[in-house]
């Protein structure tokens, strides 16, 4: 069985039907697209480096409506975009791979993760509220690798958080409680 094949295989609908391998090509290529262009609508604050945008629930998206390993693939195809010099980054820092070298970089790094954590979680949630902590775990998940990144370059763990998730929290649990409702529940898919 091929790579693609095997993700394939594993990729399903929020409904828990199993896509083609084809529909589930075009999820990957479609939601790195999607965080790509959500990037370019990068709201800057005064107090720290780091832009509100909707990457985050397009990243938990991703995972719970392609399923952990395709979602995770679509994270890591927006990541190589970027690196390989397209502008797929806010626009707001460095481009390519220098931008894993700044203060979103920890971020970045942390999509692909996100969106398995938030795709697996997923996978086994039956009401809205556990797909919500789905979303809220992947979202979890980009916070631990950003407060990682801002930590080394701000001197501090507690500077790293005011500056990496106290502006962004509030905002983030409102953008999983959309990314959950979006997503809808999961059936067992007919044998």
């Amino acid at each position: 069985m091929t790579t693609t094949a095997s993700t394939a295989s594993r990729s399903r609908t929020p409904s828990g039907q199993a896509l083609s391998p084809s529909l589930t090509i075009v999820g990957i290529v479609g939601f790195a697209a999607a965080v790509a262009a959500a990037s370019q609508v990068a709201i800057p604050l005064p107090w720290t480096p780091v832009p509100i945008t909707l990457q985050p629930m397009l990243v938990v998206l991703a995972g719970m409506w392609l399923g952990p390993v395709a979602g995770a693939a679509s994270m890591v195809l927006y990541l190589a975009a970027g690196v390989s010099g397209l502008p797929v980054f806010t626009p707001i820092g460095a481009p390519g791979f220098a931008r894993f070298l700044g203060p979103t970089g920890g971020y970045l790094i942390a999509y692909p993760a996100a969106a398995f954590i938030a795709g697996m979680l997923a996978v086994r949630a039956r009401s809205f509220g556990t797909r919500w902590l789905a979303a809220v775990a992947g979202i979890a998940v980009i916070y631990f690798g950003g407060i990682a990144q801002l930590s080394l370059l701000s001197g501090g763990v507690v500077r790293a958080v005011q500056m990496g998730i106290a502006p962004f929290a509030l905002l983030d649990i409102v953008k999983a409680f959309v990314a959950a409702a979006i997503s809808g529940p999961r059936r067992r898919a007919p044998k």
